[in-house]
Protein backbone atom coordinates (compact mmCIF):
# COMPACT_ATOMS: atom_id res chain seq x y z
CA UNK A 1 0.00 0.00 0.00
CA UNK A 2 1.55 3.57 -1.17
CA UNK A 3 1.09 6.73 0.72
CA UNK A 4 0.78 7.53 4.58
CA UNK A 5 -1.28 4.64 5.63
CA UNK A 6 1.37 2.02 3.61
CA UNK A 7 4.24 2.56 6.55
CA UNK A 8 2.40 3.07 9.50
CA UNK A 9 1.62 -1.00 10.14
CA UNK A 10 6.09 -1.13 11.05
CA UNK A 11 5.65 2.16 12.70
CA UNK A 12 3.02 1.56 15.39
CA UNK A 13 4.91 -2.30 15.71
CA UNK A 14 8.22 -0.37 16.73
CA UNK A 15 6.34 2.23 18.69
CA UNK A 16 5.08 -0.22 20.88
CA UNK A 17 8.16 -2.62 21.05
CA UNK A 18 10.00 0.45 21.95
CA UNK A 19 13.00 0.28 24.84
CA UNK A 20 12.16 3.81 25.87
CA UNK A 21 11.02 7.18 25.32
CA UNK A 22 14.52 8.02 22.69
CA UNK A 23 13.67 4.68 20.75
CA UNK A 24 10.09 5.64 20.16
CA UNK A 25 10.87 9.45 19.82
CA UNK A 26 13.27 8.39 16.56
CA UNK A 27 10.59 6.10 15.12
CA UNK A 28 7.83 9.18 15.30
CA UNK A 29 10.45 11.12 13.63
CA UNK A 30 11.12 8.97 10.70
CA UNK A 31 7.24 8.27 10.46
CA UNK A 32 6.07 11.68 10.37
CA UNK A 33 8.77 13.74 8.76
CA UNK A 34 8.19 12.66 5.41
CA UNK A 35 4.97 13.88 5.78
CA UNK A 36 5.86 17.26 6.78
CA UNK A 37 6.02 16.90 10.42
CA UNK A 38 8.60 17.72 12.46
CA UNK A 39 7.26 19.12 15.97
CA UNK A 40 5.70 16.76 18.48
CA UNK A 41 4.11 16.95 21.94
CA UNK A 42 2.56 14.09 23.91
CA UNK A 43 0.73 15.02 27.26
CA UNK A 44 -1.31 13.40 29.88
CA UNK A 45 -4.71 15.01 30.58
CA UNK A 46 -6.63 15.56 34.07
CA UNK A 47 -8.92 13.51 34.93
CA UNK A 48 -12.48 13.68 32.66
CA UNK A 49 -15.08 15.53 34.63
CA UNK A 50 -12.80 17.20 37.04
CA UNK A 51 -14.11 20.97 35.21
CA UNK A 52 -11.60 23.74 33.96
CA UNK A 53 -10.62 24.46 37.39
CA UNK A 54 -8.70 20.67 36.89
CA UNK A 55 -7.32 22.69 33.56
CA UNK A 56 -5.68 20.86 30.32
CA UNK A 57 -2.54 19.52 30.59
CA UNK A 58 -1.32 17.00 33.77
CA UNK A 59 1.69 15.73 32.62
CA UNK A 60 4.04 16.45 29.85
CA UNK A 61 5.36 13.26 28.45
CA UNK A 62 7.49 14.77 25.40
CA UNK A 63 7.87 17.74 23.76
CA UNK A 64 10.47 18.36 20.34
CA UNK A 65 10.40 20.94 17.81
CA UNK A 66 9.83 24.92 17.26
CA UNK A 67 7.08 25.09 19.40
CA UNK A 68 7.78 28.42 21.72
CA UNK A 69 9.75 30.74 19.16
CA UNK A 70 9.88 34.01 21.13
CA UNK A 71 7.86 33.13 23.73
CA UNK A 72 8.93 33.39 27.39
CA UNK A 73 6.70 30.93 29.14
CA UNK A 74 7.77 27.75 29.89
CA UNK A 75 6.21 24.92 27.96
CA UNK A 76 3.62 23.82 30.45
CA UNK A 77 1.78 27.11 31.04
CA UNK A 78 2.21 28.02 27.29
CA UNK A 79 0.28 24.41 25.85
CA UNK A 80 -2.42 24.67 28.52
CA UNK A 81 -3.40 28.60 26.92
CA UNK A 82 -3.05 27.48 23.58
CA UNK A 83 -6.72 27.14 22.10
CA UNK A 84 -5.48 24.08 20.24
CA UNK A 85 -5.25 22.40 23.48
CA UNK A 86 -8.31 23.64 24.86
CA UNK A 87 -10.24 22.52 21.59
CA UNK A 88 -9.84 18.61 22.52
CA UNK A 89 -12.05 19.61 25.33
CA UNK A 90 -14.71 20.08 22.64
CA UNK A 91 -14.08 16.93 20.50
CA UNK A 92 -13.46 13.23 20.33
CA UNK A 93 -12.12 13.04 17.16
CA UNK A 94 -8.76 14.27 15.64
CA UNK A 95 -8.82 18.03 14.14
CA UNK A 96 -6.30 19.26 11.77
CA UNK A 97 -5.39 23.50 12.67
CA UNK A 98 -3.42 26.63 11.67
CA UNK A 99 -1.24 28.98 13.62
CA UNK A 100 -0.35 32.23 12.49
CA UNK A 101 0.69 35.53 13.35
CA UNK A 102 3.84 36.57 15.48
CA UNK A 103 4.86 35.12 18.95
CA UNK A 104 2.36 36.75 21.84
CA UNK A 105 -0.45 37.45 19.02
CA UNK A 106 -0.81 34.19 17.97
CA UNK A 107 -4.38 33.50 15.91
CA UNK A 108 -5.18 30.18 15.90
CA UNK A 109 -7.76 28.55 13.41
CA UNK A 110 -9.20 24.66 13.66
CA UNK A 111 -9.83 23.36 10.50
CA UNK A 112 -8.17 22.42 7.20
CA UNK A 113 -4.63 24.04 6.79
CA UNK A 114 -4.14 26.00 4.38
CA UNK A 115 -2.05 29.19 3.55
CA UNK A 116 1.18 30.36 5.20
CA UNK A 117 1.50 29.62 9.47
CA UNK A 118 2.62 26.49 11.47
CA UNK A 119 -0.30 23.59 10.26
CA UNK A 120 -0.71 20.15 12.35
CA UNK A 121 -2.83 17.66 13.59
CA UNK A 122 -3.99 17.13 17.31
CA UNK A 123 -4.87 13.88 18.29
CA UNK A 124 -7.35 13.41 21.13
CA UNK A 125 -6.43 9.47 23.33
CA UNK A 126 -9.20 8.07 25.36
CA UNK A 127 -8.90 5.28 28.16
CA UNK A 128 -11.27 3.82 30.42
CA UNK A 129 -12.27 6.96 32.22
CA UNK A 130 -12.38 9.12 29.36
CA UNK A 131 -10.45 11.53 27.84
CA UNK A 132 -6.43 10.86 29.43
CA UNK A 133 -4.23 12.65 26.91
CA UNK A 134 -3.57 14.29 23.27
CA UNK A 135 -0.96 14.19 20.54
CA UNK A 136 -0.03 17.05 18.77
CA UNK A 137 1.85 16.95 14.99
CA UNK A 138 3.05 20.17 13.75
CA UNK A 139 4.67 21.86 10.74
CA UNK A 140 5.47 24.20 8.37
CA UNK A 141 4.02 21.83 5.14
CA UNK A 142 1.79 18.75 6.27
CA UNK A 143 0.37 16.13 4.03
CA UNK A 144 -3.37 16.84 5.22
CA UNK A 145 -4.84 14.04 3.84
CA UNK A 146 -7.34 11.59 5.54
CA UNK A 147 -4.93 9.08 4.68
CA UNK A 148 -2.07 11.05 7.16
CA UNK A 149 -4.71 11.86 9.48
CA UNK A 150 -5.67 7.98 9.60
CA UNK A 151 -1.66 6.85 9.96
CA UNK A 152 -0.91 9.60 12.59
CA UNK A 153 -4.01 8.71 14.81
CA UNK A 154 -2.49 4.87 15.08
CA UNK A 155 1.44 6.57 15.63
CA UNK A 156 -0.38 9.11 18.91
CA UNK A 157 -2.32 6.60 20.55
CA UNK A 158 0.26 4.14 20.23
CA UNK A 159 2.56 6.65 21.27
CA UNK A 160 0.87 7.91 24.16
CA UNK A 161 0.08 3.98 25.54
CA UNK A 162 3.84 3.06 25.18
CA UNK A 163 4.84 6.71 26.93
CA UNK A 164 2.70 6.18 29.58
CA UNK A 165 4.34 2.89 30.48
CA UNK A 166 8.21 4.43 30.61
CA UNK A 167 6.32 6.83 32.70
CA UNK A 168 5.25 3.98 35.17
CA UNK A 169 6.29 0.95 34.01
CA UNK A 170 3.19 -1.89 34.55
CA UNK A 171 3.73 -3.73 38.24
CA UNK A 172 2.56 -6.99 37.94
CA UNK A 173 -0.59 -7.84 40.57
CA UNK A 174 1.49 -9.59 43.25
CA UNK A 175 4.41 -6.20 43.26
CA UNK A 176 1.21 -3.49 42.88
CA UNK A 177 1.23 -1.16 46.36
CA UNK A 178 -1.31 -1.85 48.32
CA UNK A 179 -4.72 0.17 48.75
CA UNK A 180 -6.85 0.27 51.73
CA UNK A 181 -10.21 -0.01 51.19
CA UNK A 182 -11.31 3.43 51.48
CA UNK A 183 -8.43 4.63 48.01
CA UNK A 184 -10.16 1.65 46.12
CA UNK A 185 -13.36 2.68 47.02
CA UNK A 186 -12.49 6.22 45.71
CA UNK A 187 -10.84 4.66 42.89
CA UNK A 188 -14.03 2.59 41.56
CA UNK A 189 -15.78 5.84 41.58
CA UNK A 190 -13.57 7.84 39.91
CA UNK A 191 -13.08 4.94 36.91
CA UNK A 192 -17.10 5.11 36.35
CA UNK A 193 -16.77 8.91 35.62
CA UNK A 194 -17.58 10.34 38.90
CA UNK A 195 -16.28 13.62 39.37
CA UNK A 196 -14.09 14.36 42.67
CA UNK A 197 -17.15 16.25 43.84
CA UNK A 198 -19.50 13.72 43.47
CA UNK A 199 -17.39 11.27 44.89
CA UNK A 200 -16.99 13.67 48.28
CA UNK A 201 -20.78 13.58 48.40
CA UNK A 202 -21.23 9.68 47.86
CA UNK A 203 -18.75 8.67 50.16
CA UNK A 204 -19.58 11.54 52.77
CA UNK A 205 -16.25 13.29 52.75
CA UNK A 206 -14.72 16.66 52.04
CA UNK A 207 -13.31 17.23 48.41
CA UNK A 208 -10.01 18.09 50.08
CA UNK A 209 -10.14 14.45 51.43
CA UNK A 210 -10.64 12.49 47.92
CA UNK A 211 -8.08 15.15 46.50
CA UNK A 212 -5.70 13.75 49.36
CA UNK A 213 -6.80 10.40 48.81
CA UNK A 214 -5.95 11.15 45.07
CA UNK A 215 -2.61 12.22 45.41
CA UNK A 216 -1.71 9.95 47.37
CA UNK A 217 -2.66 6.93 44.97
CA UNK A 218 -0.56 8.32 42.69
CA UNK A 219 2.61 8.22 44.27
CA UNK A 220 2.05 5.21 45.49
CA UNK A 221 1.92 3.91 42.24
CA UNK A 222 4.17 6.25 40.24
CA UNK A 223 1.18 7.43 38.05
CA UNK A 224 1.61 10.65 36.34
CA UNK A 225 -2.04 11.07 36.61
CA UNK A 226 -5.26 10.08 38.02
CA UNK A 227 -6.10 8.66 34.63
CA UNK A 228 -2.51 6.53 34.23
CA UNK A 229 -3.45 5.33 38.01
CA UNK A 230 -7.10 3.76 36.59
CA UNK A 231 -5.34 1.96 33.78
CA UNK A 232 -2.45 0.43 36.04
CA UNK A 233 -5.30 -0.79 38.76
CA UNK A 234 -7.21 -1.97 36.01
CA UNK A 235 -4.52 -4.15 34.34
CA UNK A 236 -3.43 -5.35 37.81
CA UNK A 237 -7.17 -6.52 37.72
CA UNK A 238 -7.74 -4.17 41.10
CA UNK A 239 -10.40 -2.39 39.11
CA UNK A 240 -13.28 -3.44 36.69
CA UNK A 241 -12.57 -2.15 33.32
Amino acid sequence: MDGPLGGVTPAVIAIEQSADMDSLGETIRVFACRLGYDRFVLYTAPLSGNGPEAGIIDHLLWVEGDWFSGSKLDPKTYLARCPVNRHVLETDRPFFWTKTGEPGLDNYRVGHPSGPGLHGLQVPVYGPVGLVGAMSFGGLAIDSTIEAQLALTLVAVAAFNSAQRFSAPITPAAAMPRLSDRELEVMRWIASGRRQTDVALLLDLSERTVENHLRRIRNRLSAASTAQAVQLLVRAGELEP
